[in-house]
């Protein structure tokens, strides 16, 4: 999975928030901002990994146990799905 183009993670007055380029803005409504899971994930999907591969950098990073980050980390992916933001 990867992030497609056209979206960038910019920090906006303390925020970490999606930002549609060129032709996304069209198709892309609203606005999406990040906890530091969520931007730590992303920056993750920039260069492209599984769910696995995933899991195993959260659980690295953050003190939660497997279950939980898996069910967090499938339901962030099937919203960046929704949206259409990543690439699998």
């Amino acid at each position: 999975m990867k992030i497609k183009e056209g979206y960038t993670l910019r920090e906006i007055a303390g925020s970490s928030v999606v930002v549609p380029l060129g032709d996304t803005q069209v198709s892309f409504k609203g606005i999406m901002t990040l906890n530091g899971v969520g931007a730590f994930v992303w920056k993750i999907l920039e260069n492209g990994a599984d769910r696995e591969e995933i899991i195993e950098k959260v659980l690295a990073e953050y003190d939660v146990d497997e279950e939980t980050a898996s069910a967090d980390i499938d339901r962030y992916l099937m919203k960046l799905r929704a949206e259409k933001i990543i690439e699998d």
